[in-house]
């Protein structure tokens, strides 16, 4: 039986039949290990909301062109990447909004370059992590920014090996700035936190102006 309250759990049938599908069909599924393991308690195997998140997903990703390999290519990625605590563990950001997405929201984003292979570059950077069955993604500027190129007709892989090189300049620049600010022994991190609009400033503005650079070599 059920049990109702702050966790509910199903039987196979009550699941499938929550999922509006069969339950040969769930059953493939947890043989594909498209699902997670159930709860046993003895002879009886219980689900619970996560199982039912995971295969309302997969009906959404295969409602959208995606192939059961595909799918579970990506189950395995989500099951296997970085938990939000270990993302949130490495730093929070202090000025960056970060977004939760279902992985059907995901793939709206990105369209059939949703794929475990930029999934797993996405989760090494530290751009996304799990949360159940939802992704956090850190920052919702680099998400519309990832998008907008992908849209624009550039390949996520290569957005996301772009991002890898951003990220080594980035953390030179932090590096040279917040020497340059603590160089003198009595300036403290709370000085580094005051002065840090100054040091965005710069690096945008010297970033801007080497596009005009690039720009003017190709005009």
């Amino acid at each position: 039986m059920a049990e109702d309250g702050e966790r509910r759990e199903y039987r196979m049938e009550e699941l499938a039949r929550e999922a509006g599908i069969t339950v040969r069909t769930l059953r493939f599924y947890r043989e594909r290990k498209l699902i997670p393991p159930p709860r046993r308690e003895g002879r009886i195997a219980w689900y619970d909301g996560t199982h039912l998140a995971r295969l309302r997903t997969i009906a959404a990703l295969l409602e959208r062109g995606h192939t059961l390999s595909g799918i579970a290519e990506l189950a395995e990625a989500f099951d296997h990447g970085r938990n939000v605590g270990e993302l949130l563990g490495l730093g929070a950001p202090t000025e960056e909004t970060p977004v939760r997405l279902t992985p059907e929201a995901l793939a709206d984003h990105f369209g059939g370059q949703a794929t475990s292979e930029n999934l797993a570059a996405a989760l090494d950077l530290g751009y996304v992590a799990t949360d159940g069955a939802d992704i956090i993604h850190i920052s919702r500027r680099l998400l519309d920014a990832s998008a907008a190129l992908v849209r624009a007709g550039i390949p996520l892989a290569d957005v996301l090996a772009a991002g890898r090189h951003v990220r080594e300049h980035a953390d030179a620049l932090a590096e040279l700035f917040t020497d340059l600010i603590l160089a003198r022994g009595e300036r403290t991190t709370e000085d580094l936190r005051r002065l840090r609009p100054l040091a965005k400033s710069v690096a945008e503005a010297e970033l801007s102006m080497a596009l005009d650079r690039r720009l003017g070599q190709w005009s």
